[in-house]
């Protein structure tokens, strides 16, 4: 027998794998590569604009581009792993998304970066579609709720020394060191993942019918679409009747597909679950609302209070280092003593701490900024370990490959639309203003209160994500 097979080792449902630590490290050093790319790129944002003199519409393409091709392949190389097996798919995403790193650190002009960022996205997708559910097989069912919150740990960690790596790096180097810092780190995942997840390339399954490469096709339509027609709208575009024709026919030729293909990209029925659907509207929620923070934030700290971008990152520490602790402690608690109440109470401090943030913003007052970053992040922990357990729960464990891409793919639509919301909401209440030049013009009093009415709209999402958390709750009391 050549090593544990871990996609068709029912065993490690209740023994965990072997090497689950080993692994685990792998595969978290993997998670923390992505967080890292994602905020260090959000903390250039602005030097990015500048540099290029672009406007802040076309800027953050930079990022808009990465999530939104991320968002339309994690699905894909979720039911790809299938064939595959999980473990060469993760080996090959880093390597394509090391490679690209280094493209991008050398990329001469934004169109060069934005084609590079979208090749790296695709490798990010590759090994991202599948690193919950590498982790939820690899641990026994009583630790999977810890595990999951390792991943909350693993993502603060990076939060922690992204912003203040990226605010360094920016200043001292430039923005392209932000992207060539990926590369050394990179090489060294690729060689640990080359000797410790070799028995881990087994294929899933026998897949019915094949790839479903029409679901995938229209699948990948309808997500570019929506987000270019979201595009138009903030740029006063002429092209929105004919991307809404697009999205619409791509969205009905998905659904027609997957309906009838013996083994879809995306099992429909899986949405009548509804701590499963519950747990992925929520969750796309409150990422809206994050990113909503992420794109406007750097904007805010440079222009509107002056900071330099080293300065941004040590305020952007704060939020980490508070969930390095508290994920992993929240997971262990939740293993324990399971409960809704979680993720309600994790959504409703974050909308809270939107609030203050948006109200401090207006108010131009660091200091209570930097406190509502305190409920934000103990937020945070309490709804991510959480939920992400019921989502990879709420299914069948033949079905955990499919439960991490969705949750995967749902996370990134909510990264996506947050930052294209983001921007739009930023340009239109500036327009309210009298304003309609470049964002980065602004004066700093409209652009203080313009991104205080953005951080209130931003905890809506928050409080949203909380009702539909409760009404979930109550419908599980009644059934």
């Amino acid at each position: 027998m050549e090593g544990v097979v871990l996609d068709t080792d029912a065993a490690l449902s209740s023994t965990g794998h072997p090497r689950r630590r080993v692994l685990m490290l792998i595969i978290l050093l993997g998670v923390g590569m992505g967080v890292l790319d994602g905020i260090v790129v959000s903390i250039a944002l602005p030097t990015l604009t500048h540099d290029f003199g672009v406007p802040v519409e076309e800027s953050s393409w930079v990022i808009t581009g990465y999530l939104l091709t991320e968002t339309s392949l994690l699905l894909i190389f979720g039911r790809v792993a299938d064939f595959t097996g999980k473990g060469r798919l993760f080996f090959t995403g880093f390597l394509l998304f090391t490679v690209a790193s280094l493209a991008c650190g050398l990329s001469q002009s934004l169109t060069a970066l934005v084609l590079f960022r979208v090749v790296q996205a695709v490798g990010a997708a590759m090994f991202y579609s599948i690193s919950a559910a590498l982790i939820f097989e690899i641990y026994p069912l009583g630790e999977q709720g810890r595990a999951m919150g390792m991943i909350g740990a693993t993502v603060a960690i990076a939060g922690i020394f992204a912003p203040m790596l990226g605010g360094f790096l920016t200043d001292a180097f430039g923005w392209e060191s932000i992207f060539l810092i990926n590369v050394p780190i990179g090489v060294g995942v690729l060689i640990i993942a080359a000797r410790y997840m070799r028995d881990l390339v087994a294929p899933h399954r026998e897949i019915p019918g094949g790839m479903d490469w029409g679901g995938a096709v229209t699948m990948v339509g309808a997500i570019s679409a929506f987000f270019l027609l979201l595009g138009t709208v903030n740029g006063g575009g002429g092209q929105t009747p004919l991307l809404i024709l697009i999205f619409l026919g791509c969205l009905g030729g998905f659904l027609f597909i997957e309906r009838r293909h013996p083994c879809p990209l995306l099992d429909l029925s899986i949405f009548k679950n509804r701590m499963f659907t519950a747990s992925c509207l929520a969750m796309v929620l409150l990422f809206v609302a994050f990113f909503m923070v992420n794109l406007i934030g750097p904007f805010y700290f440079e222009l509107v209070l002056g900071l330099s971008p080293s300065q941004v990152g040590m305020v952007y520490f704060i939020a980490p280092i508070i969930m390095v602790i508290a994920s992993p402690l929240t997971g262990w608690f939740y293993d324990r003593h399971p409960s809704p109440s979680f993720t309600v109470a994790g959504l409703v401090l974050c909308g809270l701490s939107l609030l203050l943030m948006g109200y401090s913003a207006r108010m131009m007052s660091l200091p209570l900024i930097v406190v509502g970053f305190v409920p934000l992040a103990v937020g945070s922990a309490l709804f991510q370990s959480p939920n992400n357990t019921e989502v990879m729960r709420a299914l069948p464990r033949e079905q955990t490959g499919m439960a991490s891409s969705v949750s995967a793919t749902i996370r990134n639509l909510g990264m996506t639309l947050g930052v294209t919301l983001a921007s739009l909401l930023l340009s239109l209440v500036l327009a309210s203003y009298g304003y309609n030049g470049p964002v980065m013009d602004a004066d700093p009093l409209s652009l203080a209160n313009a991104i205080g009415s953005v951080l209130i709209i931003g905890s809506l999402f928050c409080f949203a994500g909380a009702v539909v958390m409760v009404l979930r709750a109550l419908a599980g009391i009644k059934t």
